[in-house]
């Protein structure tokens, strides 16, 4: 099992003070071409760092709004390659990179500072007391596969070709972390990272190697401090949560998306019994509890899921806690015979 550092002890220790969970946000891409942003481009929901950064700050709002403890860079497909593809230079596209930390970092400063005006800023009264008390409200950055930069659907099947090296991928992500990094040394901040993986079956990622391995390798490295799934079908995660505790200790991230399929070809998500990819959908919220129960601690949404999405995973959460803490009670009072 992985041994904890100032990184896996920062995580658990943001866990602690949010009462054991944290709601991660859901999907950009939706959220933004639902505001009328045209992503029918390679860098996909990364073209709005440079066409409409205000949109990308909108969205982030809304799911701070909704509940969400932690949103995620617009990066998942910014890549200096991308972005040199289209024309920009080395140097413009690693201030894009940060650029989409600092975007979220306004968000994040309009939201704690109570300037939110968007449709989930009204919170009811329950919710606008936890909003208030379930603190920190984080910042991920986003570092998508690199399959993402392919924009060609490979990163749901990890096939890159053979010749595409482990050595080839090191030097991909490279200067997109260091840029990262660089930023986060410039402000004294430390912070965790997590590793999540995809999987069509529920035993086994992307490129066909089993979860458990993966989640092993992920578990090793002293800087992740969390391992977990991602762009995954509902009805797999339970499973696979089960799977991953085998493997580490360390906290399990879980954002699926809402059980559709997507088809590179005509980048559309279809129905997955339509498409030939086995049962239907299963219902979103309603297996939250069931994720927290089996070991979740941060859950969110990918793909097709949105800040309603995010609101009904919070309350999910709650309502889960507030289930066990009855469970709890009740064995502390136990029955006896009335004579």
């Amino acid at each position: 099992m992985g041994r904890g550092d100032g990184h896996d002890d920062a995580l658990r220790r943001w866990l602690r003070e949010a009462g054991g969970w944290l709601v991660v946000d859901g999907a950009l891409g939706t959220e933004l071409e639902a505001h009328g942003a045209d992503l029918q481009d390679k860098l996909w929901s990364a073209r709005c760092l440079v066409s409409a950064p205000h949109l990308i700050r909108k969205v982030h709002l809304d799911y701070l709004d909704a509940g969400a403890n932690i949103i995620t860079t617009a990066s998942y497909q910014a890549t200096l390659q991308g972005f040199q593809s289209r024309g920009v230079s080395r140097e413009q596209g690693e201030a894009l990179l940060l650029r989409s930390v600092q975007i979220a970092q306004e968000a994040r400063a309009i939201f704690v500072e109570g300037r939110s005006k968007g449709p989930y800023s009204a919170r009811d009264e329950y919710d606008g007391v936890v909003s208030r008390a379930r603190r920190p409200v984080l910042v991920a950055a986003s570092v998508g596969s690199y399959g993402a930069y392919l924009a060609d659907g490979s990163e749901y099947t990890g096939d890159y070709g053979r010749s595409v090296t482990k050595e080839a991928l090191k030097n991909f992500h490279r200067r997109r972390l260091q840029a990262y990094a660089e930023l986060l040394e410039e402000n004294d901040i430390r912070i965790p990272a997590w590793f999540s993986f995809t999987s069509k079956d529920g035993a086994n990622a992307a490129s066909g190697d089993p979860v458990t391995e993966c989640a092993a390798v992920a578990d090793s490295c002293r800087r992740v401090a969390a391992v977990g799934i991602n762009c995954t079908a509902p009805r797999l995660i339970h499973g696979l949560i089960l799977s991953i505790s085998k493997v580490t200790t360390k906290p399990i991230v879980v954002y699926p998306n809402t059980g559709e399929t997507y088809v590179a070809e005509t980048k559309e998500w279809v129905d997955s019994a339509a498409a030939g990819g086995g049962a239907p959908g299963t219902d979103f919220v309603s297996c939250v509890g069931k994720w927290r129960q089996a070991g979740a601690s941060l859950v969110g949404g990918c793909c097709r899921t949105g800040p309603a999405t995010v609101r009904a995973i919070a309350r999910a959460l709650r309502e889960a806690d507030a289930a066990a803490a009855a469970e709890d009670t009740d064995d502390d009072y136990p029955a006896v015979a009335v004579l």
